[in-house]
């Protein structure tokens, strides 16, 4: 089984590792004040279109949505983890204003992914999942009695039997300048969120710092 870490340096010093396992035994003590279904912070983007909350479940179809579910958490100076997301992007996390230095990444949990995910469900608000293979109802429950003891919020990437809502991107575009060469500025996706029997509900998003889509900007099409 693959072991956690957290993003910070590995060279650090012998007493900021202990501060960082201080940190987590603090994390711990705070989890159990927290009740489940209280609102988690979310990106500006987001609010709107899928408020998070303690002791629920998302999932989402892309690693760049994962992100931002977890971003809005880790802004207010929460600890989130990723578990079986191997292709973690350091880089976009930041991007997002997700604080590397609280946030566990384990890359390969393996067969232990249940148990792997449960452990940073006790200890973390947000934690994203990209399961290794089908879920069971089962498997899922379990997790879901967790998140509710602990009033922690999971987003799977992937399919879960027992998603509060399911995120999907329905087109992604780039953008740029309007002529000549330059650098691409900003993405826009549609998004869909699918809950339960209502209606989908739809909006688009930009890149970086996912917010809502409102200037119209020139398209970047690249052939070949």
């Amino acid at each position: 089984m693959s072991s956690s870490r957290s993003l910070a340096p590995l060279a650090e010093p012998h007493g900021q590792r202990q501060s960082t396992v201080e940190q987590l035994r603090a994390r711990v003590a705070a989890m159990e004040h927290k009740v489940a279904g209280e609102p988690v912070p979310t990106l500006p983007g987001l609010t709107d279109i899928v408020p998070l909350h303690a002791g629920s479940t998302y999932a989402v179809d892309s690693a760049s949505l994962a992100l931002a579910l977890a971003a809005g958490a880790s802004r207010a100076g929460e600890w989130v983890g990723f578990a079986g997301c191997g292709d973690f992007g350091a880089e976009a996390a930041a991007e997002l204003g997700i604080e590397l230095s609280r946030t566990v990444l384990v890359p390969d949990p393996g067969e232990h992914w249940l148990e792997v995910t449960a452990a940073l469900v006790d200890v973390l608000r947000v934690v994203v999942l990209r399961p290794p293979a089908s879920v069971t109802a089962r498997a899922a429950g379990v997790l879901d009695s967790r998140l509710r003891t602990r009033s922690a919020v999971l987003v799977v990437h992937g399919e879960w039997p027992r998603a509060v809502a399911r995120l999907s991107v329905e087109s992604s575009s780039w953008f740029g300048p309007t002529a000549g060469s330059g650098r691409l500025v900003e993405r826009r996706a549609s998004i869909t969120v699918h809950r339960g029997a209502r209606p989908p509900a739809r909006a688009d998003l930009t890149w970086p710092g996912v917010h809502r889509a409102r200037e119209a900007v020139r398209e970047i099409r690249v052939s070949g």
